[in-house]
């Protein structure tokens, strides 16, 4: 017994220009496709239910395949900074936070980024401590690869003057030595320490805001990563089954396993086999990220020639952490957008290669020839983020220099080059609507802009936009036989569109509307008129 999707025009995804009428599922599976009449003569009997698609353009369920879906939820229940143009809005927001909150309860705030200010102003601690009248005040850049603490943080993180740099961190200081408040990458581990746990129901709640708030961008499933952030692994577990399983909020999420969460997730994972829920690689920071100039790059910032950035681990310690992945029978998935980080990472790979399937490569914000020919002859995925060009141009060029910038998320030349893409956002710390990375990976500008785009040599069609996050999203867990397409035998999820986006002006598409969105041949969103 099934369903008929009928009335719209579907594509399929199979080949460019493939289109279909109709499509009958059964169990959560695509038994055919067709025209209506083809469908509804054959099945006949097996017809339960038709949903009519009244025109709309229907395309396989799009797959984020790289963000944090407690994170991105949090994001949408706590203070977000991230659309803040000035210091003074920033500002305003932080003071109106305040207002709200108990006398020693913490200030937590998204996604600064002082790339949208005109001055570039980074706030001191002494002016968030005038701000938070007396309240300790964590705030996260958008990369997540440096944060502000005031001075009660710090004090309760125990960092002093005399405290040293983590490795993998800075502690910014001042002329005087004193931290400035300014804390990149392992350092802000320190404070992360003193925050307070926040309870399982505020964790079930933001992975439920998350969940739903994808499905309202036509999303149907992502690859998370969640595990070590939340105390101990068990926590966001609970999540997911309470959300997913519990609340059967159908969304197919595919969970990597952060490698310091990876001895105490074995113990308990029996525990947490969740419908709709599986588990991955094991996931890995080589170094930071291009905004917090902690990207870790084979030459000097052109913009800060005193650093080149931040590598997470020694050569021997990542290789380590690889092996580890390995024994666990386990592919690795690392973080990795400098050119080093990327050529530290080949390397370790060819020393210690996986015994099936794929690595994941997240990022990969600059590469080179060499580094590009290196990776063509590993078993790897590239984990591309298109969101990235709207929103870390034309600073980007100012930390690069024109040199490098044409090597800098070059999707058109890592497509050509044969290596599989898949299309994520790395939301919260970029939007995560996905009409907006099939914008930025067509247009290669952000929205509004009016010119050819940055580095316009390295523009996908449309067909690659939309491939990234159908069957690019599905090859990176080695499911492309199964997902990504409208093709028989493959799963029923599906993203229904009010417009073609072959048919759509580039302009356009971000006004482009959802209009359903269904998983597991369910439909889990309809729009609302």
């Amino acid at each position: 017994m099934g369903t008929l999707f009928h009335n719209g025009k579907i594509c399929t995804m199979v080949t460019e220009g493939e289109f279909c009428e109709a499509v009958f599922v059964e169990n959560g599976l695509i038994t055919e496709t067709g025209t209506e009449k083809e469908l509804t003569d054959k099945y006949f009997e097996s017809i339960i239910k038709k949903i009519d698609l009244q025109g709309n353009i229907m395309y396989p369920g799009f797959v984020d395949s790289h963000l944090h879906l407690i994170g991105h939820g949090e994001k949408l229940i706590r203070l977000d900074l991230s659309e803040m143009k000035s210091a003074e809005e920033m500002e305003s927001a932080l003071r109106e936070k305040v207002n709200t909150l108990d006398s020693d309860e913490w200030l937590i705030g998204e996604g600064w980024n002082e790339n949208n200010f005109i001055d570039r102003k980074i706030f001191h601690k002494n002016e968030l401590d005038a701000i938070s009248e007396g309240r300790p005040v964590l705030l996260s850049r958008v990369c997540r690869h440096a944060f502000l603490a005031n001075s009660k943080a710090l004090d309760l993180a125990g960092i002093t003057k005399e405290t040293p740099d983590p490795a993998g961190g800075i502690i910014v200081r001042d002329s005087n030595g004193e931290p400035t408040g300014l804390l990149h990458d392992t350092a802000a581990e320190l404070v992360k320490k003193v925050v307070p746990e926040v309870s399982q129901e505020y964790l079930n709640r933001a992975l439920k805001t998350s969940v739903q708030h994808l499905h309202s961008l036509g999303i149907t499933g992502g690859h998370s990563e969640d595990l070590s952030y939340y105390g101990y692994v068990e926590r966001p577990l609970k999540a997911y089954k309470s959300v997913i399983e519990e609340e059967r909020l159908k969304f197919r999420a595919h969970l990597l396993v952060h490698h310091e969460a990876l001895n105490d997730f074995k113990e308990i994972k029996q525990d947490y086999q969740i419908p709709f829920v599986e588990y991955g690689a094991l996931k890995i920071f080589a170094d930071g990220a291009f905004g917090g100039r902690t990207a870790w790059l084979s030459q000097p910032y052109n913009d800060a020639p005193e650093t080149s950035g931040v590598s997470i681990h020694e050569d021997e310690g990542l290789l380590q952490l690889v092996q580890i992945a390995r024994e666990n029978s386990m592919n690795i998935a690392v973080h990795t957008i400098g050119d080093m980080a990327l050529k530290q990472t080949i390397a370790v790979i060819k020393k210690c290669p996986p015994k099936k399937g794929r690595d994941r490569l997240i990022h990969v914000g600059l590469v080179d020839e060499e580094l590009i020919k290196d990776m063509k002859q590993l078993s790897v995925i590239l984990d591309i983020q298109p969101g990235f060009v709207a929103s870390d141009f034309p600073w980007l060029i100012e930390r690069l220099g024109t040199d490098r910038i044409p090597y800098a998320f070059p999707f058109r030349t890592l497509i050509d080059e044969g290596l599989i893409c898949a299309g994520g956002s790395d939301a919260p710390i970029e939007p995560v609507n996905p009409l907006l990375g099939i914008f930025a990976a067509v247009a290669r500008r952000k929205p509004g802009e009016n010119h050819e785009g940055y580095v316009p040599l390295q523009k996908l069609t449309m067909y690659e936009a939309i491939g990234i996050y159908t069957s690019g999203s599905a090859a990176a867990i080695m499911q492309e036989h199964h997902r990504g397409l409208i093709k028989e035998g493959y799963i029923a999820d599906f993203t229904v569109l009010d417009r073609d986006l072959f048919q759509t002006p580039i302009d356009d598409i971000l006004d482009v509307n959802v209009v359903y969105t269904i998983v597991d041949g369910d439909i889990v969103y309809e729009k609302t008129t």
